[in-house]
């Protein structure tokens, strides 16, 4: 994974995790509070794969970034 994707992943997913937490303090409802519990799970997935820069979707599917191709 390239730095600025990492950087990106992490900047992103304690965003994620920041907003979630905010709403699910005034979740109103049943529905509300599973869409902001998958919110925040969401921005912790992308938050640990950015700092490990490793993302097991990725090398299933046999990703690889331009960046990293040019330095093989």
């Amino acid at each position: 994974m390239a730095a600025p994707e990492r950087a990106a992943r992490i900047c992103i997913g304690v965003v994620a995790v920041i907003v979630g937490a905010v709403l699910l303090v005034s979740a109103g409802s049943a529905l509300a509070v599973v869409l902001e519990v998958f919110l925040i799970a969401a921005g912790v997935d992308l938050a640990v794969t950015g700092a490990l820069g490793h993302c097991p979707l990725y090398a299933k599917l046999g990703h690889l970034p331009p960046s990293l191709r040019r330095s093989i």
